[in-house]
């Protein structure tokens, strides 16, 4: 287990038991890890806001305190990257640092699996650079569901099949696997895919999708880093969950 998840199933393992506390040393022993790590990773806990408390005595050791912390099943993994995303344009704007503080404290609060699933989506949507200014225009998304279906497609990994105008409106209807969602340039979204009908990454914009449905295929996997590599002009920003 890596560092980043022992420290959500710490987080997760506290609340289970909330309010009574475990200590360092049970603590070490369920994760495989020294007392010292245990101790370092509570301090990073606390540090980023998570309320952890110490419980002196025989019997004591650390307890989340379950009334400041958020309720488990609270957000879905797109509720917690729609949160990402509106929070990356805070930057090192008044209160940067809270909004990023809040944001973990909001993915600290979902259960495992939902938490995985939050940051493999996290990795699939993209901003520009820069992000639109204050009061520009923020562009369609196209016809009503596309959005959705695009949504839908990034988080389960399943083809798309569109139907995409191009610049003079000529029409034609293609399977694409779903890599990137970007977003920020001029306003508009963008899907960045891999194209079957032209067997290469193609870039379609989400106000020429005519339509879009999710299939049951799976997507075979394929490097993200090849979605955004060859597509010009562009400084792309990852959406960040964990900071």
């Amino acid at each position: 287990m890596n560092r980043t998840d022992r420290l959500y199933a710490l987080v997760e393992d506290l609340r289970a038991i909330s309010p009574r506390c475990r200590s360092a040393r049970d603590l070490a022993g369920r994760f495989e890890v020294s007392v010292r790590t245990i101790e370092r990773d509570i301090t990073a806990l606390q540090a980023s806001g998570v309320p952890i408390y110490a419980q002196p005595g025989r019997k004591g050791g650390y307890a989340l305190d379950k009334k400041m912390s958020l309720p488990p099943l609270n957000f879905t993994p797109a509720e917690a990257v729609a949160i990402a995303l509106a929070l990356s344009r805070a930057g090192d704007q008044p209160f940067g640092r809270q909004a990023r503080s809040a944001l973990r404290k909001v993915v600290a609060a979902m259960p495992g699996p939902e938490g995985e699933l939050a940051r493999e989506l996290a990795r699939r949507v993209r901003t520009f650079s820069p992000v639109p200014e204050e009061g520009e225009e923020i562009q369609p998304l196209g016809a009503e569901g596309i959005s959705r279906a695009i949504e839908e497609a990034l988080l389960r990994r399943r083809v798309l099949r569109l139907d995409y105008a191009d610049k003079k409106g000529m029409l034609t209807s293609r399977d694409v696997e779903p890599g990137v969602f970007l977003g920020g340039r001029g306003g508009f979204w963008y899907l960045v895919a891999w194209c079957r009908l032209r067997d290469d990454v193609r870039v379609f914009r989400l106000d020429r999708i005519a339509a879009a449905a999710v299939s049951a295929e799976r997507c075979p996997d394929r490097p993200l880093e090849g979605f955004t590599r060859d597509v010009p002009d562009m400084i792309v920003h990852g959406t960040v969950l964990d900071q």
